[in-house]
């Protein structure tokens, strides 16, 4: 907790006067909590207008009014309005420093790990995803792997369900192998028919013998 001055019946906050400071995460929750609604669009500043862009990352209906007391379209001006939220551009009639407070936020398409858990001396997520003991840890390329979606993580198996679809899975897999065993025999009679109908040809063009001999070995 920090400290608190008393000045002239006010209350002060002395920012260089603290005994403990903390740095952690926020939860998804605690994002959405804080945030004045979602940006959807990569976009700023227009370039026309020289205004902000709507959904975008300085959108004035997320962050707040660009000019005191005047929403984004102009409806509403002046200060008599304070605190009515615009029914056409959404945007509240207040002043433009509450844009250095408020905060938005952006819905990810695919969740993302923090490079505090990723990156270290040691791996906290290698850690918990693993056994006790360091030699258990599941290896850096193997997580990198499943955080950047190119393998999949087994958490949990069930041993009953695994023991009824085994038997079906088993069947479907020498059907496949089966299947591509006969695709290649097929394929190997037909470069063969191809090789031997070449050779016949080269023979009766007259070719050399060593070019005969050559495309015997292929």
């Amino acid at each position: 907790m920090s400290d608190v001055v008393i000045d002239d019946n006010k209350r002060k906050l002395d920012i260089n006067s603290f005994q403990q400071l903390r740095i952690g995460l926020a939860t998804a929750d605690d994002i959405r909590n804080w945030s004045r609604g979602e940006v959807k669009k990569p976009e700023t500043i227009n370039y026309r207008t020289l205004r902000p862009e709507r959904d975008g990352l300085f959108c004035e209906k997320i962050f707040g009014p660009t000019r005191d007391w005047e929403c984004y379209c102009g409806k509403y001006k002046r200060v008599r309005f304070k605190g009515i939220i615009c029914e056409k551009c959404g945007v509240e009639v207040t002043r433009s420093k509450v844009r250095r407070e408020r905060m938005g936020h952006i819905e990810l398409a695919a969740p993302v790990v923090h490079i505090w858990y990723l990156r270290g001396t040691r791996s906290w997520l290698a850690y918990l995803l693993g056994g006790l003991e360091s030699r258990e840890e599941i290896k850096a390329k193997q997580l990198e792997k499943v955080i950047y979606f190119a393998a999949w993580l087994v958490s949990e198996v069930n041993v009953d369900k695994r023991h009824e679809e085994m038997p079906a899975l088993e069947k479907e897999y020498a059907e496949d192998r089966e299947e591509a065993i006969k695709r290649k025999e097929k394929e190997i009679k037909l470069r063969q028919k191809d090789a031997e109908a070449e050779l016949k040809q080269l023979e009766k063009d007259g070719a050399k013998e060593s070019d005969i001999r050559a495309k015997q070995k292929l």
